[in-house]
């Protein structure tokens, strides 16, 4: 039995939940409080870093890395290239969306309005910026789900609890967002507070 501890309003814990789910990997999601966390996590993560994957004897921290350990250790499905060249593309595009979305997400929770704002407007653009890319293929960069995606989606299920209305310009991150959202093993990675973050669909933009 696989073990992952997580917080349940995370981008980071999100995407690997999500992956665990896309590849229907059983597994006990441990939902764990910063304030007061549970003694089998205090004992298991001797650093506290979450998420955290207990795979046997091996414990696995860094979401980025237990989710390219999953990939690797329980191949099927895929969710990364088959090949060498492919890999280093998709992997490239993951460092992006971690540097130019994940990287917003610290200032998104500061006291700051100001920074919050600044932090909305810098993902907005980034996102719109990627919207013609999106619409190219059913997936991010791909005809079937990968990594990209498990990182992509949990972003825009958050929109709105950001405060964030796209403009129409980005209806093809509008329209993605919905495919993914409607997929069993998304619906299956969510936590109780992320359920209570988007009704499903309600993904409005400014023009609307």
């Amino acid at each position: 039995m696989l073990t992952l501890f997580s917080l349940g309003n995370c981008c980071h814990c999100h995407r690997s939940r999500l992956v665990l789910a896309e590849k229907g990997l059983e597994a006990e999601v441990v939902y764990v409080s910063a304030a007061n966390p549970p003694a089998e996590f205090v004992d298991a993560v001797p650093g506290r870093q979450l998420p955290a994957l207990i795979d046997r004897e091996l414990l696995v921290y860094n979401d980025r890395v237990i989710i390219e350990y999953l990939d690797e250790r329980y191949p099927h499905p895929g969710l990364l290239a088959n090949d060498p060249a492919g890999r280093a593309r998709q992997r490239m595009a993951l460092h992006r969306l971690e540097t130019d979305l994940y990287g917003c997400l610290p200032r998104l929770s500061r006291q700051d309005k100001d920074e919050r704002e600044a932090a909305r407007n810098m993902l907005e653009r980034h996102l719109l910026a990627a919207a013609e890319v999106i619409s190219a293929k059913p997936f991010f960069l791909g005809d079937s789900f990968s990594l990209l995606d498990a990182t992509l989606a949990p972003i825009l299920w958050r929109l709105s609890h950001y405060g964030i209305e796209l403009p129409a310009a980005a209806r093809a991150v509008l329209d993605y967002a919905g495919r993914m959202f409607v997929r069993p093993a998304f619906q299956r990675s969510l936590s109780p507070v992320e359920r209570e973050m988007n009704d499903l669909g309600s993904m409005p933009t400014s023009a609307e």
